[in-house]
């Protein structure tokens, strides 16, 4: 297992998780099989390996697979568990696809239910607990929110058609919903609404440092849509990027969704 080493408590990381078979930075509480290896250098850690499980933060991809290329099995089957999607200059692409253009390989995706580290809707969702509306509000919010995820599926997508039944597949709605209750995005957006500290205090307090890729993703799309002029279209996806990023008072986010084609 190929970990990104960094010092917890004046210890190396890879050396926590070899002695006492733990990653108690970031899954706590969780013991692993006493046969996972975790091994700080990337090309090392893929030598001669059968099957890659890909499982990352989206944003990271290129530079992973550019490392190993050439470096692993020429008949090697990649996993991909990875959310998100991939910006690229002729629309978006799946993560997989990504995976597989760069390194030649079969490449398989594994999915469901789960919390999505990259779903802005949940920091919507996360404004809303924080500014104490109640759940008729958070439902209508999380609706808006899959409602723009197709309509910008459909429209930047390039693999192909797009059915709005995939987003209500596992991997879709009831995804959506786990990370609108659950999950970090949604907890940090609550603490940002009530406490009006910034998003990097509290990525420092609550998250150990780590980054929210929540509103990152946010201004990924920001960015794809002020390219077609499209982020009228969007007002969900806009209003959180404004909070995030633009100082816009968070006070307003209801408010600024009575723009959307069918406001709550």
């Amino acid at each position: 297992m190929w970990v990104f080493e960094e010092m917890v408590d004046g210890r190396k990381l890879t050396e926590i998780i070899n002695t006492e078979h733990e990653n108690v930075k970031y899954l706590p509480g969780h013991k692993l099989p006493a046969n996972v290896l975790a091994v700080p250098d990337l090309v090392e850690a893929v030598n001669g390996a059968d099957i890659l499980v890909f499982v990352i933060p989206h944003q990271f991809i290129g530079k992973v697979c550019d490392t190993i290329k050439d470096k692993i099995k020429k008949d090697a089957l990649g996993l991909s568990l990875i959310k998100g999607v991939d910006e690229g200059p002729n629309g978006l692409k799946l993560i997989s696809d990504v995976i597989q253009e760069k390194l030649g390989i079969t490449m398989s995706v594994l999915m469901g239910a789960n919390i999505a580290n990259e779903n802005v809707v949940a920091v919507g969702a996360g404004f809303c607990d924080g500014l104490g509306f109640g759940d008729n509000t958070k439902a209508a919010v999380i609706r808006l929110g899959l409602m723009e995820m197709i309509a910008f599926a459909r429209i930047f997508c390039t693999a192909g058609p797009v059915s709005s039944a995939t987003f209500l597949e596992s991997c879709g709605v009831a995804d959506l919903i786990t990370t609108c209750y659950g999950g970090r995005n949604r907890r940090v957006a609550e603490a940002f609404a009530k406490t009006g500290k910034s998003i990097e205090e509290l990525e420092k307090e609550m998250l150990n440092g780590q980054k929210l890729q929540g509103p990152a993703t946010a201004a990924e799309v920001h960015q794809i849509l002020s390219h077609k002029n499209m982020v009228d279209k969007f007002p969900l996806f806009n209003a959180v990027y404004q909070i995030c990023y633009q100082g816009h008072p968070v006070n307003d986010f209801i408010s600024c969704l009575q723009n959307h084609p069918e406001h709550m």
